[in-house]
């Protein structure tokens, strides 16, 4: 929803960096469509039923169901590579039995190829209490930063009150160096491994 999207992605493509764009794919503009068609753009999205009534119930958009559908559908006749995570939130109080397996075959029939699960996480948007490090995935910082808009590094986007340094006033390679000090051994995490995600299990599973 960022105004200068589209200059943030040239910026990183033009520093020679790969992009990739998490939308809930519900309102894409032209602009944004040119955007998401440049060569090194990827799109990534959630998904939560086959059913509009139960996706909606989960993301309390009237109409978001058929908006993300179709607009899976055009970046995929666009060629914009695309994944999808479908999340269950079963737990939740505002949700019954989840059509998840369903929910990755109704992709799988648009045409998504690439489709990730994972559950509900108490972190992020997924809780408002106090973090939960035994949420995450025991890989952060493995390979990945993440980079806030007003410079702080995090070892992983899910988790931001652990904070490595500001590249504002230190230079990046330093605070890589002291990465290995802040994660702990684990498997992949589904937001960038594509796979599913048990926190602390030891490495290998």
């Amino acid at each position: 929803m960022h105004p200068d999207l589209p200059e943030l992605v040239d910026h990183a493509l033009d520093a020679g960096l790969a992009v990739e764009v998490f939308s809930n794919l519900v309102h894409v503009g032209p602009r944004l469509w040119d955007t998401f068609s440049r060569p090194g753009v990827r799109l990534a999205t959630s998904y939560y039923s086959d059913t509009a009534a139960q996706h909606e119930a989960i993301t309390r958009r009237r109409g978001s169901h058929a908006r993300t559908r179709a607009n899976i559908t055009k970046a995929l006749n666009r060629d914009i590579p695309l994944r999808a995570g479908v999340i269950d939130v079963s737990s939740s109080d505002f949700i019954g039995q989840q059509r998840t397996h369903a929910a990755r075959a109704d992709l799988a029939g648009l045409g998504v190829s690439t489709i990730g699960t994972d559950r509900l996480r108490g972190i992020g948007r997924g809780t408002n209490a106090s973090p939960a490090p035994e949420q995450l995935c025991g890989r952060c910082g493995h390979g990945a930063v993440a980079i806030s808009p007003t410079g702080e590094v995090w070892p992983c986007v899910f988790a931001r009150w652990i904070s490595l340094g500001n590249i504002l006033h230190t230079d990046l390679p330093e605070i890589l160096s002291a990465v290995a000090s802040h994660v702990i051994a684990g498997p992949s995490c589904w937001p960038q491994g594509g796979g599913s995600c048990a926190p602390n299990d030891p490495p290998g599973i």
